[in-house]
């Protein structure tokens, strides 16, 4: 996948000038790229223009003008960016009221590699967690997540051939859900583009 360089992001004027029609089209692309996963657990599968437009947005909240400044956006985003032959989410943990916050993310210690898995046909693909965000004995409500394909997951998810699923096997936290097949042609595209 195309890396983000400074030149793709649009200054603050140009950006406001677009954000309107950039918006609504990005909201649009991530409908099918959004899996709920039970009642708590939603994966947004990232790619190019969907971290680009996260970038632009820190940029504009945060009224960034400085290359440097940017740079740090791009570089601390892009590792959101799945490389060849790899998928790669957002996982949220969305927990609505306030004082269940912290017993129910105490209760997913211990999310692992082992615990969340992409079923493409029979092939369960253990997830890769961003080490940068485990700490022991705790777990943040938005996690970065991968899973790298083989050859014959890559075909089997392009073709629809196979169904395609998110396991999530935790001792607390038991549910899965197969992918439509909107999601499914959505996210292969990401695919292509590596």
């Amino acid at each position: 996948m195309n890396k983000i360089t400074l030149t793709d992001i649009l200054d603050i004027a140009q950006y406001e000038k677009v954000r309107p029609e950039l918006r609504k089209s990005v909201i649009e692309a991530k409908r099918n790229r959004r899996v709920q996963v039970g009642p708590l657990m939603t994966f947004v599968f990232e790619n190019r223009r969907t971290v680009l437009f996260q970038i632009q947005e820190m940029a504009r909240t945060e009224r960034l003008v400085h290359d440097a400044a940017i740079q740090h956006e791009i570089e601390t985003y892009s590792k959101l960016l799945p490389t060849a032959n790899e998928l790669s989410a957002t996982l949220l943990i969305e927990i609505t009221e306030k004082e269940k916050i912290k017993p129910t993310l105490d209760s997913l210690v211990g999310l692992t590699h082992d615990s969340i898995y992409l079923v493409i046909g029979e092939h369960e693909i253990p997830t890769i967690f961003d080490e940068e965000q485990s700490e022991e004995g705790r777990i943040s409500a938005v996690q970065y997540v991968r899973w790298r394909l083989n050859d014959s997951d890559i075909e089997h998810l392009r073709s629809g051939i196979s169904g395609v699923r998110i396991v999530v096997r935790h001792a607390n936290y038991h549910y899965a859900t197969t992918f439509t097949d909107e999601q499914r042609e959505s996210i292969s595209k990401d695919l292509s583009a590596t």
